[in-house]
């Protein structure tokens, strides 16, 4: 067919100009003079152009993010979930490279037959494992406080050692009427503290003085700079010629400091955020190299305990960019994140409370991120100031593969608050960064906790220990009927492949099928060598002929697990007949790799 002059200049023009931004070819003489196969070509190379400025990165899990990223949505005017568009619309072949997959949504499943069962972690029975029992933990009211909000509890692997930055009364530190601060614990076992004296305030365990809201604190495990390697994101009060004020929508800010070693960092900081609201936190998403800062924000319409989001690839620059977020304004870098939803539980006592998202801290775990909502339930301060009541606030959990998006399958508590007359997480339960940490065959979580006491409705704050499976988020559970779930086309470049699976009773068998769902010889149900009579984290899957799955690198293939009478948490294809997923290991754990991925 020959194109016509007219159509190679309007095709020319709208696909050069409009789309690919490109500088013109030479004008349309030039372009009358094409061949009418350099005219194809030209119309292919701008349509491959095209094609590449509409899309954005592609992760690791074969989700393509859009070009304009992190997306915007428009605020809403009543309460619905957050969408996750990867769930709606998966990559035609998923890459499983990277870490454990675990069963958290529906994106690795495309048949399945097993029921999905949610788990919860289970409270340490000597809670509390930190309390306020020093001092200077009292502000100078005399009012305890003594657990991390947000800040961080990890495992450094470089000393061997759990590490908990956690929030204090500040009668030693700062001075300040209902004044706070910064402490540090170290701990052996995850369960045992101790409270080291250092040199900041001599006598002490403080690391940080100045009067604060919340904190992140990021042991970096891939940063290259030693001097970096510890990153602390301090909310702080802001003044204004040296007298400290508060507002409904007090000013904080948030102060960026390094430490080589978690306990003396830079005294003024080395970026400073604009004036923000409470109860704001940051996270790394490895998967796109960005830092995220967390940020209270207000919808009118919905709640003002919603969520905004800023993303940067340079820690310093995210937290420069930070500030109060205007609805009347375009902002370039900061965008609106999420409402509370139509599900969220309610105060039992006070029902009448429209529960809100008090914060929101994130982690990467294996081959997805995890999301941990403070969930607010009520009621308001000035109404548990008379009552002498903490607000209630339980932890919940949501899942991410691109570390925006985050599905939150079920409301139920993840850590939630114990409503008996002298627990120490009567209420006011919030997460905390860096957790889980990988303890064996056990993960381990930290929440902060307040109990009802007669000295400060908000005070009594100690630190609790939870513990689950391995990988135990989400199984696929079977009873005495053998039932099946096939995945979606997959492909890996391991060899060896693992499952995190529970059949004291029952059993495991795996079939490997090809992309038109056959099974591939050698690789069917019947070949499989049966798992049976085992409970493991990381139990090894081989068939009668085919110790791995050697032949089939590369290829775009199927999982289909049968299982009878028992619980499937999670599978990988490693490198290593050890066992390695390389995914990320969170807050890390005894003789794993220092750098935060699962690596020999």
């Amino acid at each position: 067919m020959r194109l016509t002059p007219k159509f190679r200049i309007r095709t020319i023009f709208l696909i050069n100009t409009h789309f690919c931004g490109l500088p013109p070819f030479g004008g349309i003489g030039a372009i009358d003079k094409l061949t009418n196969r350099q005219m194809k070509r030209i119309i292919l190379l701008l349509l491959i152009t095209l094609c590449m400025k509409s899309f954005g990165q592609v992760l690791h899990n074969g989700i393509t993010l859009p070009s304009h990223w992190p997306p915007r949505y428009e605020e809403p005017t009543e309460r619905k979930e957050m969408p996750v568009p990867y769930l709606q619309h998966k990559p035609a072949v998923i890459p499983i490279n990277t870490g454990r997959q675990l069963f958290v949504d529906d994106f690795l499943l495309s048949e399945n037959h097993l029921q999905k069962v949610y788990h919860t972690p289970r409270f340490y029975a000597q809670n509390p494992v930190l309390k306020a029992d020093k001092p200077w933990e009292k502000t100078k009211e005399g009012y305890p406080y003594a657990a991390p909000f947000s800040d961080g509890v990890w495992y450094d692997e470089q000393d061997n050692k759990f590490k908990m930055w956690y929030l204090a009364g500040a009668s030693q530190a700062n001075g300040a009427k209902h004044g706070l601060a910064t402490c540090y614990a170290e701990s052996v076992d995850g369960k045992h503290w101790t409270k080291p004296s250092l040199d900041i305030v001599p006598g002490t365990n403080y690391v940080d003085v100045n009067n604060r809201d919340a904190a992140t604190v990021w042991l970096d495990k891939q940063e290259k700079d030693p001097a970096k390697r510890f990153k602390f994101f301090n909310v702080e009060y802001k003044a204004m010629n040296n007298i400290e004020y508060k507002s409904d929508y007090a000013q904080y800010q948030i102060v960026l400091k390094y430490s080589p070693d978690g306990i003396h960092f830079t005294d003024k900081g080395v970026a400073h955020s604009g004036s923000i609201t409470d109860r704001c936190s940051a996270f790394y998403n490895p998967f796109t190299n960005r830092w995220a800062i967390s940020m209270r924000y207000s919808v009118p319409e919905v709640s003002n305990r919603s969520r905004s989001y800023l993303e940067h690839t340079n820690v310093e620059d995210a937290v420069s960019l930070a500030h109060m977020m205007s609805r009347q304004l375009h902002e370039k870098y900061q965008v609106f994140w999420f409402t509370p939803d139509d599900k969220e539980k309610r105060h039992p006592d006070h029902p009448e409370v429209a529960p809100g998202i008090y914060n929101f801290d994130a982690i990467a775990y294996e081959s997805i991120i995890l999301g941990f909502y403070s969930q607010w339930q009520g009621p308001e301060n000035g109404i548990c100031k008379k009552a002498m009541m903490p607000k209630r606030n339980e932890v919940q959990l949501g899942y991410s593969r691109d570390g925006f998006h985050f599905a939150r399958p079920t409301h139920q508590s993840f850590m939630g608050v114990n409503s008996t007359e002298g627990a120490w997480n009567y209420g006011n339960m919030q997460s905390v960064n860096g957790v889980p940490i990988i303890v064996g065959d056990s993960l381990y979580f930290y929440s902060s906790g307040r109990s009802k006491n007669n000295i400060w409705w908000d005070a009594g704050m100690s630190t609790g220990l939870a513990t689950l499976r391995r990988d135990g988020f989400v199984s696929l559970k079977a009873d005495k009927k053998e039932a099946f779930t096939t995945t979606e086309k997959i492909s890996f470049d391991g060899e060896y492949f693992f499952v995190n699976v529970a059949v004291k009773k029952g059993k495991l068998l795996v079939e490997v099928l090809d992309e038109s769902g056959s099974p591939i010889a050698g690789f069917t149900k019947k070949d499989c060598v049966v798992l049976q009579k085992i409970d493991g984290t990381k139990v090894r899957v081989q068939w009668k002929n085919n110790a791995t799955l050697t032949a089939l690198k590369g290829k775009s293939v199927r999982f289909k697990f049968y299982l009878t009478n028992g619980d499937l948490y999670a599978f990988w294809v490693s490198p290593w007949q050890t066992g390695e997923s390389r995914g990320y290991t969170a807050g890390g754990g005894k003789g794993l790799n220092p750098n935060g991925i699962d690596e020999p």
